[in-house]
Parts: structure tokens; C-alpha cells; sequence
């Protein structure tokens, strides 16, 4: 087994999704995961607690989020600053490269109900964290709470539109038309 090679996270990650598109989430287990990445089921288990997380890499996207919230300009509101985390998430995470295994991703998790309540409470996980980073920024919790909401509700609609095969836009700038057209949205009686 190749042990040495770098990326073990992401090794696991690929693999898994490889077996989950083969063999179906339930019909993959975790020494097969890690038989397929060259790693053993020790190591798997030091990255991941189970066959499900392998598939939604921890608090990564949390934290990026929290970390675009801080770094956007101090006169920034809350709702640009959300939106410059959004940016960021593009330009760090959202990128070319993981196009397609995101889009695989989707594939896999709309197959599976027990995957797609899991990715459900990823983004509420997620959309807490950008509350706190917009409370720790001075907004007020309601206003946080409110500007959180419809950024999330933004992500999501570039998301969808990002791991669409035909398009070749980054995140970062579908990002920001989801949220022009979600608060048009709210501004129509």
C-alpha cells in the first residue's frame, strides 16, 4: 500500500465517492474506502468517524465562512460581508478543480436520504457559523440572523447552478447574482 502519499483526507474522499457511484452509499463499507485510497481502516477512522463524513470534510466550509465574515472590510454591513464570504468560499474552495467531484457529490447525496438530511444539517451548521461571525462584527443577532439566512439561501442557489456541468462561472460571481436576485425576490409584493 502506498501509505506515503500525500492528501489522505482527500485520497479517502475520492474514493469513496468512486465506490459510492459503484456500489451504492450502503453497499460501500469503510475498509473498502480505505482499500481503494491505499490507506488502511485505522487511518480512515483518524479523519473521518464514519463512512458519511468522509463525503463532507468536517467544519472546512464553516470555517471559511467565518473567516471571509472577518476579513471583509470593517464598513462593510453584514450583508456584504456575508457576501465577501461567499467570495472567498469561491476563490478557496469552490474552485475549478472540485467541479466535478462536487457535482458527483450532489449526485451521490440527492440518492440518498440519510446523505441528504446529513448536507442539510451541514448548511444550518454553516449559516450558525456565519451568524457568529457577523454578531462578533457588531451586528445585531436579528440583523446577523436575517443576512446569514439569505446568503445561505444565495449559496444555495449558486451551488446548484456551479456544479452544473454546462456552466464554467465560478462560484464567487454566481454567488453574488443568487443574492441580488434573492433580495429582488424579497423586494417584490
Amino acid at each position: 500500500m502506498a501509505r506515503w502519499k500525500p492528501d489522505a483526507p482527500g485520497r479517502l474522499a475520492a474514493a469513496a465517492l468512486d465506490l459510492f457511484e459503484e456500489r451504492g452509499y450502503e453497499n460501500t463499507t469503510v475498509i473498502e474506502i480505505a482499500e481503494r485510497a491505499g490507506l488502511t481502516k485505522s487511518t480512515f477512522f483518524r479523519y473521518f468517524p464514519d463512512k458519511r463524513e468522509v463525503l463532507f470534510g468536517g467544519g472546512t466550509v464553516a470555517g471559511l465562512v467565518a473567516e471571509g465574515i472577518a476579513s471583509a472590510p470593517p464598513t462593510a454591513g453584514p450583508l456584504d460581508a456575508a457576501a465577501d464570504a461567499l467570495d472567498a468560499l469561491g476563490r478557496t474552495f469552490f474552485t475549478a478543480d472540485r467541479r466535478e467531484f462536487s457535482g458527483r457529490r450532489q449526485a451521490v447525496l440527492d440518492a440518498n436520504p440519510e446523505l441528504r438530511e446529513r448536507e442539510a444539517l451541514k448548511r444550518i451548521d454553516i449559516t450558525a457559523a456565519m451568524v457568529e461571525a457577523l454578531v462578533r462584527r457588531g451586528a445585531p443577532s436579528l440583523t446577523a440572523r436575517a443576512a446569514a439566512a439569505l446568503a445561505a439561501l444565495a449559496w444555495e442557489v449558486a451551488y446548484d447552478q456551479w456544479i452544473d456541468a454546462g456552466n464554467s462561472e465560478g462560484f464567487g460571481p454566481l454567488a453574488r447574482r443568487a443574492l441580488t436576485d434573492v433580495l429582488a425576490a424579497g423586494a417584490v409584493r
